[in-house]
């Protein structure tokens, strides 16, 4: 989660349409009485001259963390016309209150109050569109489907509109071990910060012990919710895509953990709708890798300048969905760049997609159906440790290793090499006549590339929960040793596989650490039959393709001026103790320190998860994961030690949280949570 900008073709400009001015700090009030903090830049002219305003609306603290970030995007908008505002979300950064959890309704009524308060504003035109990553990305969903008169747009990069299926939470009814602790202990460590007593004055102290004495945990809520309830309902835009009456812009790369969403916005939103997916993971992508990066807020111009200001942009007459069809290439733990070529469908589902059946035989995958022996497939709890992280940021040992270490776990099915190239474009499934031998059981399936020197190279993927076959939200247990049909749906994609390579399905009943196990070791037999096969969604290469305009060269504002005080650097690490018979996946990031010039805060972390299982035993399973957070200023200093634990029996989930709050040299806080929370078909 570090700020790097890495491409060299990034242009840095320093010039602009409108002069710029900073507003450092804002107080917003809400409607009983809580100020959230802001940031704005905006056109010297704006009180004479009204402008449209952007609103990036975040938990991630303006005047650290994302200071960086916020310093190439914002003052960028404002020297093309806008007002851009960042704001801190309550309970988060300098802003008042206590952030009790993710997305809550609360939030959603701050944000109402804060594009009234833009409208209001000398300076503001009255109209305003939402931008964000990530959770800005998603509010920016939530709060336009609640219809607030003053918000007219909106740019919603690398989100979801479905908080339980697709979120870092669970997915396929699989709780996801790799990231639902590592998230939440992610919050938490960056709630426990303090506010700047430049900020918030001689109350910061005493402000900041509330906070770390009254924000809870977020997985300890995650965890009681392991079906799809009105928990998860709430903040999910797909119950109901006709509450959205604005436009959207949906981004995200296929490196990313949150791509399917965007076909399925342009599926169901009934406005004005554009999709964009390059080949980037979790970031913008002006400075996204792998790459290439493009001139992503020209983009963002191009969508303000056409629903904020009415001007002609001509980027709603384009293809409603744009796409990097990347082509195959060896598997690699950090890529810099994806080739490839970008492709166009003026609709989404795509009129000119045909799908392909290879069917499950033996070990292959054949094009013609048939009877066979079954094939089982039992429990290694190993699978899945070199499947790389869940949501890449980008960073080094992020991607999924050759899978021919993984594919001695698994049940692997592989076609003939291919006469001729084939390209997909979206989401492939693959539908299985099952049975499990026990009553809980999970099947996680790996769709892959199989180059004529055998490298395999990991496409796509994807997990069920066979307990949830039937229904996210009433789950069902199942018989042993009865057969039945069931359809994973793999991770939405765009992948060339050339002539000569091979496709190749691996099929397990285990995904550590991105999937918590079943409880106890299972074994699936798959039948071969016309119904277990998998299907494709081939595109042909169309003329629409050729007709694309490039995309500009990346621009930005220039970064602010910092001093590094200590480099970051990530260690990923999977080690095995051959007498006790245990895997450990060890990733560590020392995420750097930093002094920022325009206010002097120094700040940096270092982030140890640790995921542990032993062979044959899925109660084994645990996860930690250790924060240091250090924020401070001359002889203000403040350091936090935070650790966070997760791990079962055949009943409960165990969660225990630590945390340790200094002051200089002297501890001022600590505390420690437990909670046990019963297990339900997970």
């Amino acid at each position: 989660m570090v700020f790097n900008v890495r491409d060299n073709q990034l242009q840095i400009k320093t010039s602009y349409p409108h002069s710029v001015k900073e507003i450092r700090h804002v107080w917003i009030p809400m409607r009983d009485g809580v100020r959230l903090s802001a940031r704005i830049w905006l056109p010297e002219d704006a009180n004479e001259t009204p402008v449209p305003a952007i609103l990036e609306y975040i938990p991630y603290r303006k005047d650290d963390f994302t200071a960086l970030r916020d310093s190439i995007r914002h003052p960028y908008f404002a020297g093309h016309g806008y007002a851009s505002v960042r704001v801190d979300i309550r309970g988060s950064g300098d802003s008042e209150g206590i952030l009790y959890d993710e997305y809550l309704p609360q939030e959603q009524d701050d944000a109402e109050d804060v594009l009234k308060w833009i409208a209001d504003q000398a300076w503001s035109t009255g109209k305003v569109g939402m931008i964000g990553k990530s959770w800005g990305g998603f509010n920016g969903l939530q709060v336009a489907a609640r219809r607030p008169p003053e918000l007219k747009a909106v740019i919603t990069i690398c989100s979801t509109d479905d908080r339980y299926a697709d979120d870092v939470h669970y997915k396929g009814g699989a709780l996801l071990a790799s990231d639902m602790l590592w998230w939440a202990s992610t919050m938490f460590a960056y709630n426990a910060r303090p506010a700047d007593p430049e900020i918030v004055g001689k109350k910061w102290r005493e402000d900041w012990i509330r906070r770390m004495d009254e924000t809870p945990p977020f997985a300890e809520e995650w965890v009681r919710h392991q079906r799809r309830d009105a928990y998860w309902k709430h903040g999910s835009v797909k119950e109901d895509y006709a509450d959205i009456e604005i436009p959207v812009f949906a981004v995200g790369g296929w490196a990313d953990g949150y791509t399917n969403a965007i076909p399925r916005l342009l599926e169901g939103l009934k406005v004005p709708k554009k999709g964009l997916i390059g080949p980037w993971a979790h970031e913008y992508p002006e400075v996204a890798i792998p790459g290439p990066s493009i001139g992503f807020l020209q983009e963002c111009l191009r969508w303000w300048d056409h629903w904020l200001k009415g001007h002609e942009t001509g980027i709603i007459e384009e293809p409603m969905l744009r796409a990097w069809m990347q082509e195959s290439v060896l598997p690699e733990v950090e890529y810099e760049y994806r080739p490839g070529r970008w492709v166009a469908e003026t609709q989404w589902p795509s009129p000119v997609m045909e799908q392909k059946s290879f069917y499950l035989h033996g070990q292959t995958l054949r094009e013609e159906s048939g009877a066979g022996t079954p094939v089982t497939v039992a429990s290694m709890q190993q699978h899945g440790l070199y499947a790389g992280v869940f949501c890449p940021f980008g960073q080094p040992g992020d991607m999924p290793s050759d899978q021919r270490l993984e594919n001695g776990f698994a049940a692997v099915f592989t076609s003939a090499p291919l006469k001729e190239r084939m390209e997909i474009l979206g989401a492939s499934k693959l539908q299985l006549e099952i049975s499990s031998d026990q009553e809980q059981a999970l099947v996680a399936v790996r769709l892959n590339d199989v180059d004529p020197d055998g490298n395999v190279t990991r496409v796509t993927w994807g997990m069920l929960n066979l307990t949830h076959r039937n229904s996210h939200e009433f789950p069902e247990e199942l018989t042993p040793g009865e057969k039945f049909s069931v359809t994973v749906q793999l991770n939405d994609i765009a992948h060339a596989l050339p002539a000569g390579h091979r496709w190749q399905v691996a099929v397990a009943p285990t995904y550590w650490p991105h999937a918590w196990p079943s409880p106890k070791t299972a074994t699936l037999t798959i039948y071969p039959s016309d119904n277990t096969k998998l299907l494709l969604p081939v595109r042909e290469p169309q003329a629409i393709d050729e007709q694309l305009s490039p995309f500009q060269q990346p621009e930005t504002a220039p970064v602010l001026e910092k001093e590094i005080l200590r480099q970051e650097s990530r260690k990923r690490q999977i080690r095995y103790d051959t007498v006790e018979r245990t895997w450990i996946l060890d990733d560590y990031s020392d995420e750097g320190a930093r002094k920022l010039a325009d206010n002097g805060l120094e700040y940096g972390s270092t982030n140890r998860n640790v995921y542990t299982i032993k062979e044959g035993d899925p109660l084994s399973a645990s996860v930690q994961c250790d924060w240091t957070m250090d924020i401070g200023r001359d002889d203000w200093q403040t350091h936090l030690d935070l650790s966070c634990n997760m791990w079962c029996d055949e009943k409960h989930f165990y969660l225990k949280h630590t945390l340790h709050a200094f002051e200089g040299e002297q501890e001022i806080f600590t505390k420690e949570w437990n909670e046990k929370i019963l297990r339900e078909f997970i």
